[in-house]
């Protein structure tokens, strides 16, 4: 612009155009207001002078509102809306509902929602869903509002700290992910003395049932829970409770310490894990509390009748009972005493629908009056200790549900209540001195607590 002429009139009718105000940069020697003013008049048209020439070195500057005024259709470019943001939609699953009914009720296109079912079925079943259970959907609204909300997400908590996310890929497909919750762990103590039943006694002393279902299970091996036990007894028990961070009970854990005092003897017993990754209970001599075989395969019965000659209920005369019957509810789940492969799942005459387990060479074991096998149970199938093999009924010569239980040595039947059951595992050398590591840890720490109170800790689900 060397040498250009830039009067001041014009750039007054650019700012009247405008209707807005602007700035000018003059030279320095214009800089001051009153003489500024001056020479603006000095230099009017028609005064008959010549402002001096503006140089390269010298600049004029317009206010943003007059740059608008000259640049073409700046105030009237379109503005870019800003999306909405995405929203949930929470639905309670009602009596006879179905998935797919309330996606596709809900405005979720019955492709969209076939999929998503689809990935979800990869880790959980629909068919497992209950009335009460909430789904929370998520939709991306329409920008323009001329269509369907976008279905973008399912989230559903398959427990209290279990949740499964279904998401829409960048493909338009979706996935599924299983999040599990932060829980925290707190440690308790319980005990109490034993007037009629370990369970009554537990229930007074406010022992979480779960909790006594463990303890029962870990001493089930060694102890009669109908005979062994008689007023004056006693038990202990240290065990874990794990919460969510928003204090809501997700369940209970280990049985870490437990204690029995029958007729004036003590037996602890401790859960250690040994160098090998086995976790199992044990006695404070370092022998598993673990048996070959189960006294009690069955949880929470009553035992019925015992072993010996007795007066048939049905038969009306005295005949040699070779087993010991265990009166429970129908649909009681049975246990396998132990490991072992099945030789028999059938109908076996007077004792209706059976199972035998065939243990070693020298044990079985027998299951009768059935309801119905689990699944699986057939024939040279191999199964663990603690499985459930079938359920309590009363099929066959029977006169209610019961299970009838046998322990059969070298193929004939012998006590359940009296036999001595192969021992377990004996921890000797270094696995010994661990134990016994953990054996002082787990009791000084049951003494430190007060019973009923807790020790917690913060501890991501494991």
């Amino acid at each position: 612009m060397r040498g250009a002429r830039f009067p001041i009139a014009a750039i007054l009718v650019s700012g009247a155009v405008a209707t807005a105000s602007f700035l000018i940069s003059l030279p320095s020697s214009y800089e001051h207001g009153a003489e500024t003013a001056a020479n603006d008049v000095a230099y009017a048209p028609g005064s008959g002078l010549t402002p001096p020439s503006i140089t390269e070195s010298e600049s004029v500057t317009v206010g943003a509102s007059a740059s608008a005024a000259i640049i073409p259709n700046a105030i009237d470019a379109p503005i870019e809306k800003t999306p909405a943001p995405p929203y949930e939609r929470t639905l309670t699953i009602g009596k006879g509902d179905t998935l797919m009914a309330m996606l596709t009720d809900a405005g979720i296109k019955r492709g969209d929602a076939y999929e998503a079912i689809t990935a979800l079925s990869k880790i959980y079943s629909p068919r497992r869903l209950l009335p009460g259970q909430e789904v929370t959907l998520t939709f991306h609204p329409d920008p323009e509002g001329k269509e369907d909300d976008r279905f973008a997400a399912l989230t559903l908590a398959t427990a209290v700290d279990r949740e499964v996310h279904v998401t829409e890929t960048d493909k338009g497909a979706f996935k599924a992910n299983e999040i599990e919750k932060p829980l925290l762990r707190s440690v308790h103590r319980n005990q109490g003395d034993i007037q009629s039943s370990l369970y009554v006694a537990a229930m007074r002393a406010n022992l979480p049932e779960a909790v006594l279902m463990e303890l029962i299970r870990a001493y089930s091996w060694d102890v009669d829970f109908q005979r062994d036990i008689q007023p004056g007894d006693a038990f202990e028990v240290m065990y874990e409770r794990l919460d969510t961070e928003e204090g809501e009970l997700a369940r209970y854990g280990d049985v870490l310490y437990a204690a029995l005092t029958l007729s004036g003897k003590h037996y602890p017993i401790y859960l250690h894990t040994t160098r090998d990754g086995t976790t199992d209970y044990f006695d404070d001599k370092g022998r598993s509390a673990k048996k070959a075989l189960m006294r009690t395969p069955i949880n929470g019965a009553k035992l019925s009748s015992r072993y010996g000659k007795r007066m048939h209920p049905i038969l009306g005369y005295t005949k040699m009972h070779k087993g010991v019957d265990f009166a429970a509810p129908p649909g009681t789940p049975i246990l396998a005493a132990g490991d072992g492969v099945i030789d028999h799942a059938g109908t076996n005459g007077a004792y209706g629908k059976y199972v035998r387990i065939r243990h070693n060479a020298e044990y079985s074991t027998a299951y009768a009056h059935m309801k119905g096998y689990a699944r699986g149970i057939n024939r040279g199938t191999r199964v663990r200790q603690g499985q459930v093999i079938g359920y309590v009924g009363s099929t066959g010569r029977s006169t209610g549900p019961h299970l009838h239980y046998e322990i059969l040595r070298n193929g004939r039947q012998t006590n359940p209540l009296n036999v001595k059951m192969p021992s377990g595992v004996q921890l000797k050398g270094t696995d010994m001195a661990r134990f016994e590591t953990t054996r002082r840890e787990m009791e000084q720490q049951f003494s430190a607590l007060e019973s009923g109170l807790a020790v917690a800790e913060n501890e991501a689900q494991r």
